[in-house]
């Protein structure tokens, strides 16, 4: 039976000792994030972050815009926080309305303060083995985990199911750069199953519920699962058929209360980080 990887513990430790940290902070961390339109789901992720960075006392703001705004207003609310010296971190909540370009509007935030680590800046860091300001938030959170739990990277064979830029190309990235081999698996990905029995540790972002049963794995695999779903009674759940793939892993990641904690946890720990960078006059 495997060892449930407790992101919930691992996320309050981490978060605790940042605590201790910034209260010593003058100026506070500054976390500006911005929300455009009214997407419940944003709503709610926007809501958790403020309140986790008040909890800390972060210097904390939302900036809330009409879906009805134009790509040229929000990029000059973007160029108002890259020139503010408070705000030391920039979110842009997605998905955006259709008329605004992603891709513009990320690349409109200073890197320095690109708490997502979604900038080409930092995404090219990364893709060259060289270090970004900070890592993006989701796979930084599964790194600490795997850290926490002792769990060694370097030489095992590392299977990420997804290719998204916000956790399957940077996840696979990172894990290269420890040293992992690393196999990417895809929608379009033929035969997962004789790929996933191969993987040591198995990184599951692929956003379908069950995706992943027990006979996809083999003995004492490493699993991550990344996935957050509903079921067909509507409960949450991951990619991993948890209760069948829990017998073979050795350790594995519960959906929710794993991967979860870590991100928002990441995204506190980021913040903190680029106070830090600018503070020390590397600002540019």
């Amino acid at each position: 039976m495997a060892v449930i990887i407790d992101g919930k513990k691992v996320a309050k430790e981490i978060l605790q000792n940042l605590a201790d940290e910034t209260v010593f902070m003058s100026p506070a961390p500054g976390l500006a994030v911005i929300i455009v339109g009214d997407d419940p789901a944003s709503k709610i992720y926007v809501s958790s972050k403020k309140k986790k960075a008040s909890e800390l006392g972060f210097n904390s703001i939302v900036v809330e815009l009409p879906e009805s705004v134009s790509q040229s207003e929000l990029l000059a609310k973007i160029e108002e926080l890259n020139d503010d010296e408070k705000i030391n971190a920039i979110l842009v909540q997605m998905p955006l309305p259709k008329h605004l370009d992603k891709n513009t509007i990320i690349e409109k935030i200073n890197p320095i303060k690109d708490v997502d680590c979604f900038h080409p800046y930092n995404v090219g860091k990364i893709a060259t083995g060289d270090k970004p300001y900070v890592y993006p938030c989701t796979p930084k959170g599964i790194i600490r985990l795997l850290e926490y739990y002792d769990i060694a990277v370097e030489g095992k064979h590392a299977v990420v199911i997804g290719r998204s830029n916000i956790v399957g190309r940077p996840m696979a990235q990172m894990l290269l750069n420890m040293n992992a081999t690393v196999t990417i698996c895809h929608s379009r990905t033929k035969n997962l199953a004789d790929i996933t029995r191969t993987a040591d540790i198995l990184i599951c972002a692929a956003g379908k519920a069950n995706l992943v049963t027990s006979d996809m794995v083999k003995d004492g695999v490493v699993v991550v699962d990344v996935g957050m779903n509903r079921n067909s009674s509507g409960k949450l759940c991951g990619d991993v058929d948890f209760s069948a793939v829990e017998k073979k892993a050795s350790y594995i990641t519960p959906v929710p209360g794993g991967v979860g904690p870590m991100t928002i946890c990441s995204l506190m720990v980021n913040t903190v980080d680029l106070h830090k960078i600018q503070k020390n006059d590397k600002y540019s």
